[in-house]
């Protein structure tokens, strides 16, 4: 698989996101949670994101459970900081995106302390010494806490040595591209952002992250799986697509075919073919989806349809598209 840098790291051009393992919209058993971390892995997967929201603990002591029996130094895993997973008071109510969870729910603190707590507590979780990679998780409404705070302790733990790698995790460009201007971090998380549907990061996340070396780990390139199936109940950023983008999907769908090709690897090469973007983050529930993600990295995408794509205009002029076309 190819590899790629990622400050100090060297990493591989694909990671697998969690999310899916810790119940994201439906609930993981251990026994597939298990395999799909296996199948990454036997087809050389060794990066993998991992945070204390998916599935509130579940995704990170899954991970671990399988990464303990690795050599430390033949992969990367990077985690969240920003939510403190703690127990209600009274019964814990059926989340909305998570099931099949522990009791407990992510309760936001940006703060120094909360951050170092976060961190502790995750390495109990992963059952690992350290991560490679730490991201501030989803600060949407506490920017200010996030860089007097978060960043902060991020700043201290990567001049210890006890992380690699710092950034921030958001489905947002807006703020990450703030914080590029003023906070010295290695990489970003972005979900959704970059994909066939959106190309908003385009517009001034990546110009400043590539002038200033900062990778893009880029999550969410299936738009939460409208670009994998783009049927008329589909998601798009979590939530229910409407019928406009679901008519998109569909006409990038009808191209896709008339070329001979899948959406999916059209999705994932025209995400990959961007030089920001250092690591395409795929999630996965079961093995067969980990090798379809691959597959897709591979199959033949034929040129005439990336030509026609920028003909009938259906991205933005601006991106990048494989081969050159």
């Amino acid at each position: 698989m190819k590899r790629s840098r990622l400050g100090s790291l060297d990493v591989t051009s694909i990671g697998l996101g969690s999310a899916p393992l810790g119940g994201l919209f439906a609930p993981v058993s251990d026994a597939d949670a298990e395999a799909t971390i296996a199948r990454a892995w036997s087809l050389g997967v060794r990066f993998f994101d991992t945070a204390p929201l998916y599935g509130f603990g579940l995704a990170e002591r899954r991970l671990g459970a399988f990464l303990r029996q690795q050599k430390r130094e033949s992969y990367a895993i990077s985690t969240k900081v920003g939510r403190l997973l703690r127990a209600p008071e009274g019964a814990a109510s059926e989340d909305e995106h998570y099931k099949g969870t522990p009791r407990e729910r992510p309760v936001f603190d940006f703060s120094y302390d909360g951050v170092m707590r976060s961190v502790e507590e995750s390495l109990v979780r992963l059952g690992l010494d350290r991560v490679d990679v730490l991201l501030v998780h989803d600060p949407d409404d506490h920017h200010d806490e996030a860089v007097d705070g978060a960043f902060r302790a991020l700043q201290r733990l990567r001049a210890d040595g006890t992380v690699k790698a710092i950034g921030a995790g958001m489905n947002q460009s807006e703020m990450l591209t703030r914080f590029a201007r003023v906070v010295p971090v290695d990489c970003f998380l972005l979900a959704g952002r970059y994909t066939l549907l959106d190309q908003g990061a385009l517009d001034a996340l990546f110009p400043v992250c590539t002038a200033k070396s900062i990778g893009i780990l880029l999550g969410g390139i299936y738009n939460s799986g409208i670009l994998a199936n783009p049927h008329t109940s589909a998601k798009f950023n979590y939530q229910d697509a409407d019928a406009s983008l679901v008519a998109r999907a569909q006409e990038l769908d009808a191209l896709c075919r008339k070329h001979g090709t899948e959406l999916k690897a059209a999705a994932l090469q025209f995400c990959m073919a961007h030089p920001a973007v250092t690591v395409a983050v795929m999630g996965a529930r079961n093995a067969a989806e980990v090798a379809d993600n691959i597959a897709m990295s591979e199959l033949a995408v034929p040129p005439a349809f990336w030509q026609e794509l920028r003909a009938r205009k259906l991205v933005d002029a601006r991106a990048p598209l494989p081969g050159g076309a």
